[in-house]
């Protein structure tokens, strides 16, 4: 059987377009090797800061909160001062001894909630201390983690603005590259090159070898990877075969 030409034309330009996609996403990822870790370093550190502050702001507002029970428990004392005053001009004027025993018992209880009162304002107090102490250590570290972020922004600012042009360079290749790919061919393209560690998908054989994975490739299915007639993926790793280094004599 005579094979159609136009198929194996087709599916050699699909593995060429594949091939040089590769290429380019194997130059934008040496890129961004270079900068490392320092992106999520700097995400992290900016989530961490943004972490402090809310830390400070609620810590604000409980101390905000403490800060009004005292002033209404001053109240509430100044309030039952106030009553035992009055109670006690009564207890001049009482008629017998039930009338007195009754105005002392109001007494009693007005004094028991100035007791109250004030254990309430020396446990808010402790509490704003507590609190205030709580600020101060989270405020150095925010502070100590503001240095840390504005070095590495420095350092990846640094990093990128080397590469910057390089980059956006090989993005407009990029773009240009993807049109003639197929999306279906395109979505397990990067579906590969997100399941592989060097983020190759697309590989050639090379000294009988897959080049991603390095297991061994049988020759019929080298023969059946230089015709061209169907895209050939590894049965190791799953990487898409562009074809068959040439090997010197």
């Amino acid at each position: 059987m005579i094979a159609n030409p136009s198929t194996e034309t087709t599916v050699a330009s699909k593995l060429e377009a594949l091939l040089h996609l590769q290429q380019i996403d194997s130059q934008l990822d040496e890129i961004r090797r270079v900068r490392g870790d320092l992106p999520e370093e700097v995400q992290d550190l900016e989530d961490e800061i943004a972490g402090y502050e809310v830390r400070v702001s609620k810590f604000d507002e409980e101390i905000a909160g403490l800060n009004d029970q005292i002033k209404q428990r001053k109240q509430a004392g100044k309030d039952a001062d106030g009553l035992i005053k009055r109670y006690e001009e009564q207890q001049q004027n009482v008629r017998n001894n039930r009338e007195y025993e009754a105005i002392a018992k109001e007494i009693e209880l007005q004094k028991l909630e100035i007791q109250i009162a004030d254990k309430k304002i020396r446990e808010a107090q402790y509490q704003i201390e507590q609190k205030n102490s709580d600020i101060s250590g989270t405020k150095t570290r925010l502070e100590e983690r503001k240095k840390d972020l504005d070095n590495k922004k420095g350092e990846l600012e640094t990093i990128v603005g080397e590469s910057e042009a390089d980059e956006k360079k090989l993005m407009d290749q990029r773009a240009k590259a993807v049109k003639p790919i197929e999306p279906r061919l395109l979505t397990a393209y990067t579906r590969i090159r997100g399941n592989v560690r060097n983020g190759l998908a697309v590989v050639e054989v090379k000294r009988d070898a897959c080049g991603g994975c390095f297991n061994t490739v049988p020759p019929q299915r080298q023969a059946d990877i230089i015709s061209h007639k169907k895209i050939i993926v590894c049965e190791h790793c799953g990487r898409i075969f562009a074809d068959v280094e040439a090997r010197g004599e």
